[in-house]
């Protein structure tokens, strides 16, 4: 009996390797998303050195730049005022 209550619930019985198999999963599922990150944040970067326009989209859309003699418009959601 204290076998079995052993297998099942010890250091290394069936509860804890299940938890570790699921712990396992978790972690090479975080690892995937991180090297799809890394993939995509080089496939940026090469871009921004390679590619002058995309330094210009993102200036415009992240910092809000225009170039000169253009105009800025900038248009909100808010409800117009009753009469």
């Amino acid at each position: 009996m204290v076998i079995v209550a052993n297998g099942v619930a010890g250091d290394r019985g069936l509860i804890q390797t299940i938890k570790m198999r699921r712990e396992r999963q978790d972690m090479a599922n975080a690892i995937a998303r991180l090297h799809e990150d890394n993939r995509r944040l080089a496939k940026q970067a090469a871009r921004l050195r390679d590619d002058p326009a995309a330094i210009e989209e993102l200036a415009r859309g992240e910092l809000g730049l225009i170039r000169p003699g253009e105009s800025l418009f900038i248009v909100t959601d808010r409800p117009v005022p009753g009469p």
